[in-house]
């Protein structure tokens, strides 16, 4: 009896705490949905209640071109969040190949050496890659922010692919080489189709992140017509006054694609995070 009833109190304590660190989640995205919904004098009223009516005026301004920036924040968003991830995945896909299938001397020490870069966070980096893209002249481009982002994830996701690459069998690497498939050969024809679920583990990894930094745009742009998503709310906030029915709206409307993006490829990240590559 004892030890059954310490296996009910484990399970409602379990239940208990996932209930309790999902609300913490989901509380502020709640906060954030309806807020869209109501005038300035709703939320200050009341700001966790629903919306009394439902006001869609805000959303109809924010996503109408000629009374707001948010298309065109959308568009450069989309350009960087897209090179981003087009380099990342190629970059992380030749990193990992090598130091999984190459044997060279001083393999393993190059690829610790290479995983340092874990160790070092964008805000330590800042303010000499601010200084460096200053003299080679990449301060207010698109390159300026999308280079820096797949630099610092490289190191990360090279450990994963490089994990994922060398659970293939070498019976197949083996096989390619006889009919005459070169390295290069066998990574793009082979790896690369056999690897889907991790390349696209990387890809939806690099693009939420991309899609949700501020620190690096604010830091790189100063033209206001290149300005992503995250930098465009701050259209909203003033000296002494910040309209938060319009940033709440707005903050809905940008994240709405990232959620969209995770749940459409939930399962190939799942796969590429827990399953081997090919079974033997």
């Amino acid at each position: 009896m004892n030890k059954t009833n310490t296996n009910v109190w484990y399970k409602v304590l379990k239940i208990l705490f996932l209930v309790i660190i999902a609300i913490y989640t989901v509380f502020p995205l709640y906060v954030m949905l309806l807020g869209g919904f109501k005038t300035l004098q709703q939320l200050r009223a009341d700001l966790l209640g629903l919306p009394r009516p439902f006001q869609f005026e805000t959303f109809l301004k924010i996503l109408n071109p000629s009374t707001s920036t948010f298309w065109r924040s959308f568009f450069n968003s989309f350009i960087i969040m897209a090179g981003t991830v087009f380099f990342d995945v190629l970059l992380s896909c030749l990193t990992g190949f090598t130091f999984a299938r190459i044997k060279f001397f001083g393999r393993e020490f190059l690829y610790n050496y290479f995983l340092l870069g874990l160790l070092f966070p964008l805000a330590v980096a800042i303010l000499p890659m601010y200084l460096q893209m200053r003299d080679i002249g990449l301060l207010d481009t698109y390159l300026g922010i999308i280079l820096p982002q797949a630099a610092f994830n490289l190191a990360f996701h090279t450990m994963l692919t490089r994990s994922f690459f060398e659970q293939i069998p070498m019976d197949l690497e083996e096989a390619a080489t006889i009919d005459g498939c070169s390295k290069f050969g066998f990574l793009v024809r082979m790896v690369i189709p056999l690897s889907k679920p991790i390349i696209t583990t990387i890809a939806v990894l690099t693009l939420v992140a991309s899609w949700n930094q501020f620190l690096l745009p604010l830091l790189v742009l100063n033209d206001e017509t290149k300005y992503t998503l995250p930098l465009g709310v701050m259209q909203y906030q003033g000296q002494y006054a910040t309209d938060w029915a319009r940033v709440l709206c707005y903050l809905t409307l940008c994240t709405i694609p990232a959620i969209i993006f995770y749940v459409l490829a939930q399962k190939e990240i799942v796969a590429g995070l827990t399953a081997g590559a090919v079974k033997e």
